[in-house]
C-alpha cells in the first residue's frame, strides 16, 4: 500500500514524537519488565510476564503502524495555502443552522483528526460537503444523526 496520507506538519510531528517515545522509552521499559518477570520463575502462571508480553506486542504493532504512516505521509504546508475555497488545511467557521451554534474546524488528514480539538478528517461527511465551497454558502450534510444544515461563515489558511 503506497498511497500517500495527507498530513499537516503538526500532525506529522505528533506521530513522529509518538514513534520516538515508543522506541526510546516504552520499548526499553517493556523489555526490562519482561526480564524482571522471567526471574520470577514459572512463566505459565506469571501475570506480570503475560501483561508485559501483551504490552510489547502492542508497542511493536504501533511502531510498525507509525513507521508506515510516516513513510507515506504527504506533508502539506498549510501556511503556503490561500484562497477563498475550502480545501485541505482550511480553517472553517460554520454556523449550525438548527442550533445556531458556531463551530470551528481545520480540515486535516485522517491520521490527525480529533473532533474534540476541532481537527476534522478530510474523509468525514462534513469535510467532503465543505470541500470546494466558499464563505456565504450553505451546505447540507448527511450525518449519523440525520441531515444537518450549515452556513459557511469564514474560510482561512495559516
Amino acid at each position: 500500500m503506497s498511497n500517500k496520507i495527507p498530513m499537516t506538519p503538526e500532525g506529522y510531528a505528533r506521530l513522529a514524537e509518538e514513534l520516538r517515545r515508543l522506541k526510546t522509552v516504552e520499548r526499553p521499559a517493556v523489555i526490562k519488565a519482561i526480564a524482571a518477570a522471567r526471574e520470577h520463575g514459572d512463566l505459565s502462571e506469571n501475570a506480570e510476564y503475560h501483561a508485559a508480553r501483551e504490552r510489547q506486542s502492542f508497542i511493536e504493532g504501533r511502531v510498525m503502524e507509525l513507521e508506515d504512516k510516516l513513510a507515506r505521509a504527504e506533508i502539506i504546508d498549510v501556511s503556503r495555502l490561500s484562497g477563498s475555497k475550502i480545501m485541505f488545511g482550511a480553517k472553517v467557521r460554520l454556523l449550525d443552522e438548527e442550533s445556531e451554534e458556531e463551530l470551528c474546524y481545520q480540515i486535516v488528514g485522517p491520521e490527525e483528526a480529533d473532533i474534540q480539538k476541532g481537527l476534522l478528517s478530510i474523509h468525514s461527511p462534513l469535510a467532503r460537503a465543505l470541500i470546494g465551497r466558499e464563505a456565504g454558502e450553505h451546505v447540507e450534510v448527511q450525518t449519523p444523526r440525520g441531515i444537518r444544515y450549515f452556513e459557511i461563515l469564514e474560510v482561512r489558511y495559516g
